[in-house]
């Protein structure tokens, strides 16, 4: 759960419009940068063509490098916080990467939909880089965390513009393949983060989970900053004059980012004074994605039909699915016994169905069957979270869970990756970055959220607190936690993902006659 970045990237459909460009801005160029904009570039050659090598390469590096974090600094993490004695702010871990990834992604919007998306990605990978540094070389746990939150911010800088990346230098029949080659690069990572964490952390210490990859980072960036600088880069229209950043919405994302936060904290504390934060963070975050100048479409959470509808479901999908994963390895730890790394790869195999999902939603044949494909991978994902807690029966064997889970991932794959199909064909080019950024934001507020009333759920039915529970688990501890605490947590998440399966019914604008 380290990480919002899960392949349900910039997926783009067949659709019939070769000229839509639908994510960020059809750019020309950038005048700090470069004099001539190269529209995106189609011909005969796929995503390995010579017209796309470098850059397909480089970002294709970035996300598996952004996948191989999320995956195996979970596994450090327990070790990490006891030896910097921070087991109490073990969650905050978690949340810091969430809150100010949400900040981020909004001024990636603004900033790749009026310079092109070079300069945010440049920067985010950089911050990246910089919080992993932190967070290695941290001599006490709120430097950790403090890492963990520079690392958020630059990794919402990264995902928002990958999305423009993809827009302006891939035409339209190469995006699906672009998408599942991103897809395809969480397998690996999902197999063998964990193995390569533990031994990391077991064998020369959990820093150099930490420390290992920023060096790594300097490859992708020299691959890929000079092609996207040759054909992503600019403002939406070069014609107009410069734009200047809406101070609105920067404060509105801040807002959302600190209410998420507060939120967070009251939730896992169930004292009468842990209310007065969780309360300051609602009237924080209420207006801020629900008002009429909110960061979202209008009409998102009444599932309008189209644009609004999409960037729900996204939010459902993916809290949901976040919120139920981030207990199975407890649960495994807990009621049956097995090693953290054991219960760790009983997730391994999802990473392959959820690139399998993305990779079977790019057909062009399954176009026009969008929709009910969509509906159908939200009721994989609610059958998957209901099954998984059947196996706090002793004669249900664990290897449900990890069959469970992995039928859940494709439906993960046909159903968030058609999201951001379906962003980039129903966004304008000058607001795809806008609307980029609040896909984005619903799926990791979401996450937020759903792990707050969780863990709520968790503590107050004797699961104990979130970060206690995972420090108990990196211990080994068996039956520390009663089986209806993790049923809680399991079943209303099943409920969020059958929601969702509705809502995926309304992600297409319905036809005018």
């Amino acid at each position: 759960m380290t990480a919002p970045l899960k392949p349900n990237g910039p997926d783009t459909d067949h659709a019939d419009h070769a000229d839509h460009a639908d994510h960020a801005d059809r750019a020309a160029d950038d005048s700090a940068v470069s004099d001539v904009h190269i529209r995106p570039q189609g011909g005969t050659g796929g995503i390995l063509g010579a017209a796309h090598r470098a850059l397909s390469i480089g970002i294709i590096t970035v996300v598996f490098l952004i996948a191989f974090e999320a995956t195996a600094i979970g596994t450090a993490m327990p070790v990490a916080a006891r030896e910097l004695d921070g087991v109490g702010l073990y969650a905050f871990a978690f949340s810091a990467y969430f809150t100010t990834s949400l900040f981020g992604m909004v001024l990636a919007g603004q900033w790749s939909d009026r310079q092109g998306p070079l300069r945010p990605l440049a920067v985010g990978i950089a911050s990246f880089a910089a919080g992993l540094l932190l967070s290695g070389t941290a001599v006490t746990m709120w430097l950790f965390v403090l890492g963990r939150a520079v690392q958020g911010f630059g990794g919402g800088l990264v995902i928002v513009a990958l999305y423009v990346v993809v827009s302006r230098a891939y035409d339209e029949r190469l995006r699906p393949a672009i998408m599942a080659a991103f897809a395809a690069s969480w397998v690996i990572p999902s197999v063998v983060g964990p193995l390569v964490a533990g031994t990391v952390t077991e064998h020369i210490g959990w820093r150099w989970v930490f420390l290992g990859l920023p060096v790594l980072v300097v490859f992708p960036l020299a691959l890929a900053l000079p092609a996207i600088r040759r054909t992503a880069s600019g403002p939406a229209d070069p014609e107009a004059p410069p734009v200047p950043f809406d101070r609105r919405r920067i404060r509105l994302a801040l807002g959302i980012s600190l209410g998420a936060a507060l939120l967070q904290y009251g939730a896992q504390d169930l004292r009468w004074l842990s209310l007065v934060p969780a309360l300051a963070g609602l009237a924080l975050l209420v207006p801020a994605v629900t008002g009429a100048n909110s960061l979202m479409p209008k009409g998102t959470y009444l599932a309008a039909r189209g644009l609004p509808s999409v960037v729900l479901l996204r939010g459902l999908a993916g809290g949901a699915f976040i919120a139920a994963e981030s207990f199975i390895p407890l649960m495994l730890v807990t009621q049956r016994g097995l090693s953290p790394t054991l219960a760790g790869l009983c997730l391994a195999g999802a990473g392959a169905t959820w690139a399998f999902g993305s990779w079977v939603q790019a057909r062009p044949r399954l176009e026009r069957h969008r929709e009910p494909m969509m509906a159908g991978g939200m009721v994989l994902v609610a059958a998957s979270i209901a099954v998984v807690p059947t196996v706090l029966i002793e004669a249900v064997p664990v290897w449900v869970v990890a069959a469970a889970w992995s039928l859940g991932c494709f439906g993960m794959g046909l159903a968030v990756t058609s999201t951001s199909v379906l962003l980039l064909k129903l966004s304008p080019p000058a607001e795809a970055g806008a609307n980029s950024a609040a896909l984005q934001i619903s799926d990791a507020l979401a996450n937020v959220v759903l792990l707050a009333g969780g863990g709520a759920a968790f503590a107050a039915l004797g699961g104990g607190a979130v970060g206690g529970a995972a420090h108990q688990a990196a211990e080994g501890a068996a039956g520390a936690s009663h089986p209806a605490a993790f049923v809680a947590v399991f079943l209303p998440m099943a409920a969020v993902a059958l929601l969702g399966a509705w809502v995926s019914t309304r992600v297409l604008p319905r036809v005018k006659s």
